[in-house]
This record gives structure tokens, C-alpha cells and sequence, in this order.
């Protein structure tokens, strides 16, 4: 008899649970903690941003509204770079395109068309909405890595 596998979306990725029976996955399942989810996401999250605090300088402040970019010059930037820094700096990686725009306009960057650029970068697969039918946009795992890997180096060495 083969193997029954379940699979889960994440934020981060995919899990994956496997048993001989579905009994025996169902039991696996039932024998998670309650907040297993939340704790996972909230371990790979702090693992992902660990550099995170390092790379404020002279990139982006952290004000009570959320962040803004305080780049010396902001064309050094596409507005799919600058979309995607204030989620990156965003609490939980997210907001709404009417907090990003104006996060970007305090930024110094104004005539940004948000909706569409997350459009754009959702067919990318770097964004996605955790929740359909809410406004809410946060950075999937491989735009946090774009972010990380491609465009803060950029900026540090612009600076």
C-alpha cells in the first residue's frame, strides 16, 4: 500500500506530512501544538531577518507609522526595489498599499502606482496576500531573499 501525504502552505513554504494511513496522519496532525504553526513561521521569520537590524543604516528609519527610506538618493531605486523594501522593514513583512504609498511618498518618492507594482511582483512571486480578500500585501520567502541577496547589497555599496 503506498504512502498519504499532506501538504501545507506556508508563509515559508510548504510542510509536508506523511503516513501509511490516513488515520496515522491524522494523528500526527492532532498531536501538534496548538500554536506549532505561529511558533514555526515566527523561528523561520527570525532566521530569515537576522540581519536585518544591521542594514538600517543609512537605508531606512523606523518610524511609529512604519518605515521609511532615507537613501541619499532615491533613484539609486525602482519602484519595485522601493515597494519592496518598506514591506521588507514592515512589521510581519506587510501592509496595505495605501500605508505603502504613503510610507513611499514620506520617502521621498511620489506618482508610485502601488497597486500596480505589487501586481507586478506578485506574477514574480514576490509578494503575495496571506488572506484573500483583504488589501494586506507582505513579502513571500523568495522576495524577502530578493531583497536580502539583491537589493540591500546594491544599496550598501551605493552608499
Amino acid at each position: 500500500m503506498g504512502k498519504i501525504q499532506v501538504e501545507i502552505r506556508a508563509s515559508f513554504g510548504k510542510l509536508v506530512f506523511e503516513g501509511s494511513t490516513a488515520e496515522e496522519v491524522l494523528d500526527t496532525l492532532a498531536s501538534l501544538p496548538e500554536d506549532f504553526l505561529r511558533k514555526l513561521e515566527t523561528v523561520v521569520s527570525d532566521k530569515i531577518s537576522s540581519n536585518k537590524d544591521r542594514t538600517l543604516d543609512n537605508i531606512v528609519k523606523l518610524t511609529e507609522i512604519g518605515p521609511v527610506l532615507i537613501l541619499r538618493d532615491s533613484r539609486a531605486l525602482t519602484h519595485y526595489e522601493a515597494v519592496g523594501l518598506i514591506l521588507y522593514f514592515s512589521e510581519n513583512k506587510g501592509n496595505r498599499p495605501s500605508q505603502i504609498r504613503q510610507l513611499l511618498e514620506y520617502s521621498g518618492m511620489v506618482n508610485i502606482q502601488v497597486s500596480s507594482r505589487l501586481n507586478e511582483m506578485a506574477k514574480r512571486g514576490l509578494v503575495y496576500k496571506p488572506t484573500s480578500g483583504r488589501p494586506e500585501w507582505v513579502l513571500s520567502p523568495k522576495g524577502e531573499r530578493w531583497i536580502r541577496d539583491e537589493v540591500l547589497p546594491k544599496l550598501r555599496g551605493s552608499s
